[in-house]
């Protein structure tokens, strides 16, 4: 009787841990391609942070210009996992005819090593998202050197000078 309980109650909760992990969405806008419509041109696919520095705030930009006859709608930007944060401050509004807009990418560099991360871009000049890379390495910082070497002699550590 005890077991059935105990285990009623993990299919319960992992049922509710499963209904959690729903992703939040952005309101539903029409992404259909236009025929004649807008047209996304990316300066560069694939950004290269380079080498930085751990715990750093590293933010990089990806320029987009609409090249096409209609105003192009970003409607959801997404990174791949959460250290990849794509910035959108003014993506509530088209980009126009002709016009150039920057998207911020900032990079979470707690962990060191190389990493390949990224961002996914929805919008109304095509059923299929665009997607863009990001790329570089991140070094541990240096350590902090110590205020009296344990390798000298001090008035600190068992010496009399």
């Amino acid at each position: 009787m005890q077991r059935t309980l105990i285990l009623a109650l993990l299919i319960i909760g992992l049922g509710l841990n499963l209904s959690a992990q729903e992703l939040s969405t952005t309101p539903t806008i029409s992404t259909e391609a236009v025929e004649g419509g807008p047209v996304m041109e990316v300066e560069a696919m694939e950004v290269d942070f380079g080498t930085i520095e751990q715990d750093s705030d590293p933010i990089r930009v990806f320029r987009i210009t609409n090249t096409g006859d209609a105003p192009l709608l970003i409607t959801n930007a997404r990174g791949s996992c959460g250290c990849t944060t794509p910035q959108r401050e003014d993506w509530n509004t088209p980009i126009g005819i002709g016009e150039t807009r920057e998207l911020r990418v900032r990079y979470d560099t707690h962990r060191v090593g190389p990493f390949r991360k990224r961002v996914t871009l929805t919008h109304n000049a095509s059923e299929d998202p665009t997607v863009l890379t990001i790329k570089g390495k991140v070094n541990a910082k240096a350590a902090a050197p110590e205020a009296v070497p344990s390798s000298e002699q001090g008035l600190f550590n068992g010496g009399e000078k």
